[in-house]
């Protein structure tokens, strides 16, 4: 079988007003089923409708906000440690699709930029 989805996979999504945000699938496969859950700014979700194929990933991702319910259908091929493919999102708006790609491992961790210590001042003079 080709490539194993079993494991962490971490990407950047784009949120309605542009910003970007991490998410990271822990996925299990089980024969042809996929299960696991995506962590992301909303916190855990299971996954549904997961399988894993000839070395295509499918699965989706039900979200609930404020009464309405956000569907994310992703799939892909395993190529090596990415999975490449689309994401269909469904806001109840229509579905929109835009291109994929998720990295195996542990999410990268955002490089912290440290505030300057003001020197002190200068000791009066005397």
């Amino acid at each position: 079988m080709k490539g194993d989805p079993s494991g962490s996979w971490h990407w950047s999504s784009s949120g309605q007003n542009g910003q970007s945000f991490e998410q990271t699938a822990t996925l299990k496969r089980e024969g042809d089923k996929l299960s696991g859950n995506v962590t992301g700014r909303r916190g855990d979700t299971p996954i549904s409708d997961g399988s894993f194929k000839d070395g295509k990933v499918v699965f989706s991702v039900i979200r609930e906000r404020n009464g309405q319910k956000m569907t994310a259908k992703y799939e892909g091929k395993v190529e090596g440690d990415a999975i490449k493919g689309t994401s269909t999102m469904n806001r109840g708006d229509g579905e929109h699709t835009m291109a994929w790609e998720a990295k195996k491992g542990a999410a990268p961790t955002p490089i912290q930029t440290a505030t300057p210590t003001p020197a002190p001042a200068p000791a009066p003079t005397k």
